[in-house]
């Protein structure tokens, strides 16, 4: 886990998950996965789709109920703290996550209530047409009720069996299922069975 700098402007929090992005790699670390919820979805988000160096790229990404955009449906909080007085056109166009993703961008597991008022589900819906529009594999779960900050398991959000299941795909986890209180079997990736 890694503490990001919060309340800052940008880019005080974009260069710290740079940097440690690629001290990890450094170290010997092969690939990287990036989870943020909320505002930390927009910085995971930002620093996946605009590394600051080529070592500091992430291979995959897990966003839940994320800031998205300070175009569209802007969160108000998250635009006064990473603009302060630079709010301008053209710094919105460039902390936008729908206007950052590319062809080559690590593939994303997103997550979303109907429901959130804070960041509304609109901002899940432009990334996951931008991401699509480019061909970037990823998958977009809605939930009709859960809120804002539904990411330690609301009712009726139960984002983390389709998040395993992504991960199992993506050979970042071995998925088990349990078959009785004794045992667990392995559940084949390729197969789903």
């Amino acid at each position: 886990m890694f503490r990001y700098p919060v309340g800052l402007a940008h880019p005080a929090a974009h260069e710290a998950i740079g940097d440690r992005i690629a001290q990890l790699r450094a170290g010997g670390v092969a690939r990287v996965l990036l989870v943020g919820f909320s505002a930390g979805g927009h910085a995971a988000g930002l620093a996946a789709l605009a590394p600051t160096r080529l070592e500091a790229r992430a291979d995959a990404v897990i966003l839940g109920y994320p800031v998205v955009s300070l175009k569209k449906h802007s969160h108000q909080g998250s635009s006064s703290v990473l603009l302060r007085d630079g709010d301008t056109v053209e710094r919105r166009s460039a902390l936008s996550l729908e206007m950052l993703v590319h062809d080559g961008a690590p593939p994303f597991f997103v997550f979303h209530s109907l429901d959130d008022e804070k960041v509304p589900v609109d901002h899940s819906l432009l990334l996951s047409e931008s991401l699509r529009s480019h061909g970037v594999p990823h998958e977009l779960h809605l939930y009709p009720v859960g809120g804002h900050g539904c990411g330690l398991g609301a009712a009726g959000v139960d984002w983390t069996p389709a998040c395993a299941s992504w991960l199992a795909a993506g050979d970042w986890i071995e998925k088990t299922i349990p078959v009785d209180s004794d045992g667990m079997v392995r559940q084949s990736i390729e197969t789903g069975c």
